[in-house]
């Protein structure tokens, strides 16, 4: 056997070389090497596969510019996967190790919070909540109170001073790393000369909206005009990349789905047929994305009715409506599997908020505060909501929590999560009628 056609060892070494450079420089390119104290997971999951993936494209360029074309794919695709799986055990070990140690009181990062009001106590209390962030607060600085009351006296830290010894204090605490300012809007005035302390002592100051109730978990921040704006609700399917993976995700799922459910459609086509008049498919208005209607596919699961009825009715437990058949089909959500061609058609996603008819979309939306927000993301087949038992007669306030979580934290794994979960917890739904 000719083994002189093999490259060597140290070819492989210096295109490894090569590739690790670019990882690192695209590590700084997309702010991968910063403090991730208060991110989660996800981010650092998102962010190395991001860093890896393109650095595997700048090596590929670089391999066909020197025409260097017979170094082994396979060993590419395998050196790229190795690389992503080392990276985030290494980084998940790392991460969980920290939050041990910072738990036990190590590696401590300290506060000091401006205002002991509704919004300072809040904060105080989240803060307590998650120990394994490393963080403590020191005090409390407050105009018009010295003490907390007296069943609070025990929950907080106390009250040290008055706002305007911030300075002071900072000097004689050296150890305080951060100031939060969680004063009401009236006191905007003071945030200047708060700020100017802080950075004269050297100290990292972060400001509390007032008005945070109205924001979402993780807001972001723009720029229109030369004016920083604040984005009250920060979608990643805004983005374009985002949307591109997204959608390429859905018509592969839904090809894979489709072929490997057709044998399966084709048996309950015979069985509508055979068991009730009619046509075998259901075709119903929904609301979609950005608020435009589309035709939802469904395998008929009730005898033939009005589309008055149809679009206008609940559908109750003991529906009358329904067929033996049809009942079989909804419990076990096989009535759901056209739903995979409306995915490849555009009109939904595989994974997202679940798409009302119309007729409710306008009473929810005077009655659920938030309710809009759901289509401002393509429609899904399951979504978290789904994922986690809130099908049928459940409260729509709580499924629109779980929507609006989605859609301000989705992430591809986030979607072949809740696809697992909906997959493990079976089709099989008591509510499912």
């Amino acid at each position: 056997m000719d083994f002189e056609s093999h490259l060597s060892f140290t070819v492989y070494g210096f295109w490894a070389g090569v590739y690790g450079t670019f990882a690192i420089a695209t590590g700084y390119m997309v702010s991968f090497y910063v403090p991730k104290r208060r991110k989660r997971f996800a981010f650092e999951v998102g962010k190395v596969i991001q860093v890896h993936v393109i650095s595997m494209l700048f090596l590929l360029s670089f391999l066909f510019l020197y025409k260097e074309v017979d170094i082994s794919r396979a060993f590419l695709a395998l050196f790229l996967a190795v690389n992503i799986i080392f990276i985030l055990s290494f980084r998940l070990i790392l991460k969980t190790g920290l939050k041990r140690f910072r738990r036990k009181g190590f590696n401590k990062q300290y506060i000091l919070i401006l205002g002991a009001g509704v919004l300072g106590r809040k904060f105080h209390d989240n803060v307590k909540s998650y120990p394994e962030l490393g963080y403590e607060v020191v005090g409390f600085l407050d105009d018009y109170l010295e003490v907390h009351l007296n069943e609070d006296k025990h929950r907080y830290k106390p009250i040290i001073g008055k706002v305007d010894q911030l300075s002071l204090i900072l000097e004689e605490r050296k150890l305080i790393d951060e100031v939060i300012i969680a004063l009401p809007l009236s006191a905007h005035k003071k945030y200047r000369q708060i700020i100017g302390i802080c950075e004269k002592a050297g100290v990292k100051a972060l400001i509390i909206p007032d008005f945070y109730d109205y924001l979402p978990a993780e807001p972001s921040f723009d720029n229109f005009a030369g004016m920083p704006l604040i984005n009250i609700r920060d979608i990643p399917l805004d983005e374009v990349s985002n949307r591109f993976w997204k959608r390429a995700f859905d018509i592969v799922f839904s090809l894979i789905a489709i072929m490997i459910t057709l044998p399966i459609m084709i048996l309950i086509a015979i069985g509508i047929k055979l068991t009730s008049p009619g046509p075998i498919l259901f075709k119903q208005e929904r609301v979609g994305l950005n608020r435009r209607m589309f035709k939802m596919y469904k395998f008929r699961s009730m005898h033939v009715s009005t589309h008055n009825v149809s679009d206008t009715v609940w559908t109750t437990e003991n529906d009358s409506r329904r067929t033996k058949f049809g009942s079989f089909l909804r419990r076990t959500s096989l009535d759901e599997l056209p739903q995979f061609f409306n995915v490849l058609f555009g009109d939904m996603s595989v994974v997202g908020p679940r798409p009302e008819r119309p007729f409710f979309v306008e009473q929810f939306k005077e009655d659920i505060p938030k309710y809009m927000i759901k289509h401002q993301v393509r429609p899904g087949i399951t979504g978290w909501a789904q994922a986690n038992g809130l099908r049928g007669d459940t409260s729509i306030e709580d499924r629109i929590y779980h929507d609006i979580f989605y859609i301000e934290n989705w992430t591809l794994l986030f979607d072949i999560k809740i696809i697992l979960k909906t997959i493990v917890n079976g089709f099989m739904n008591k509510n499912a009628y």
